[in-house]
C-alpha cells in the first residue's frame, strides 16, 4: 500500500482518537464531576487513552523541577495538541492562559471554562490589563498557569520571540518561572495540517528560573527571566531561532 495512503488512514483514524474521543465521548462525562480537580484528572487520563489507542509514544521528563509552590510554566508552542499534551503531564494544580476568542467556540468553549481555562484579551489593552492584575493575584495566592510565551505558532520550524507577560506576572505575583519543551508535535499536527501525522512526542521540564535576588528594577527583572528562559527552551526545542530571522 503507498505510502501516502498509509499516513492519511492513520491522520483519519488518529482524527477520531485525538479529537472524537476526548471532545465528544469523554468530555460529557467529564463535564458532569463534581470538583474540578477530578475533571482535570479525567481530562489528563483521557489525552493519555488516546495517545495510547494512537500508537504515539508520550515521554515526560523533569517533572522533578517543578517547585511544591505556585509557579508560571513556560513552553515552546508548536502545535494544536500542545495544550492538552501538557494536560497529559502536569499536575492537576495548573491551569492554561488562553486567547479570550476560544471562550466563546461552540462546545469546546464550555469545556475549557469546566477545566478551569483562564481566558485573556490581549486585543484590549484595558481589559487585559485588568485580568493580568487579576492572574497575578491568582498566582500569588496558590495558582500555577501554564503560557505559550510565544503566543502563537506557524508551519516553519522555529522558536519565535517571547511576549512579556508570563514574566511580567511571576515578578509581581514573587513566583518563579519554570522553563518547558515540547518536542515531535509540529509532526503530529502542526500548523496548516488537515490530518495529524504520527509522530514521537515528549515534554521535558528545566529547574525554575527565577528573578535575581535584590532586583529593583521590575521592568528589568522581567526583561533578563525572559531572556534566561527562551535561552533555556531555546537551547533544547531542537529547532531554530526565529528572532534571528
Amino acid at each position: 500500500m503507498p505510502r501516502r495512503v498509509v499516513e492519511t488512514l492513520y491522520g483519519i483514524y488518529a482524527v477520531l482518537i485525538l479529537g472524537v474521543l476526548p471532545w465528544i465521548v469523554l468530555a460529557p462525562v467529564m463535564m458532569i464531576l463534581p470538583t474540578l480537580h477530578l475533571r482535570r484528572a479525567m481530562g489528563r487520563a483521557g489525552v493519555r487513552l488516546g495517545l495510547w489507542l494512537a500508537a504515539i509514544p508520550f515521554e515526560v521528563r523533569g517533572l522533578q523541577h517543578l517547585p511544591p509552590g505556585n509557579c508560571v510554566l513556560v513552553s515552546n508552542h508548536a502545535s494544536y495538541f500542545d495544550g492538552p499534551l501538557l494536560t497529559a503531564a502536569l499536575p492537576a494544580r495548573f491551569t492554561f492562559v488562553v486567547q479570550h476568542g476560544a471562550a466563546s467556540w461552540p462546545w469546546f468553549g464550555w469545556v475549557l471554562r469546566r477545566m478551569g481555562v483562564t481566558f485573556i484579551n490581549r486585543e484590549q489593552s484595558r481589559q487585559g490589563a485588568r485580568q493580568t492584575r487579576a492572574l497575578i493575584r491568582g498566582i500569588a495566592g496558590g495558582q500555577s498557569l501554564v503560557v505559550f510565551a510565544e503566543g502563537g505558532f506557524e508551519a516553519r520550524p522555529a522558536l519565535r520571540p517571547f511576549r512579556k507577560g508570563a514574566f511580567l506576572m511571576a515578578v509581581h505575583a514573587g513566583v518563579p518561572v519554570v522553563p518547558a519543551v515540547i518536542r515531535g508535535t509540529r509532526q503530529l499536527f502542526g500548523h496548516g495540517q488537515r490530518l495529524p501525522r504520527w509522530s514521537r512526542v515528549a515534554i521535558e521540564i528545566f529547574p525554575a528560573v527565577s528573578a535575581e535576588p535584590g532586583a529593583e528594577d521590575s521592568r528589568q527583572s522581567v526583561l533578563e527571566m525572559r531572556d534566561r528562559t527562551r535561552a533555556i527552551v531555546l537551547r533544547h526545542c531542537g529547532e531554530p531561532d526565529g528572532a534571528a530571522t
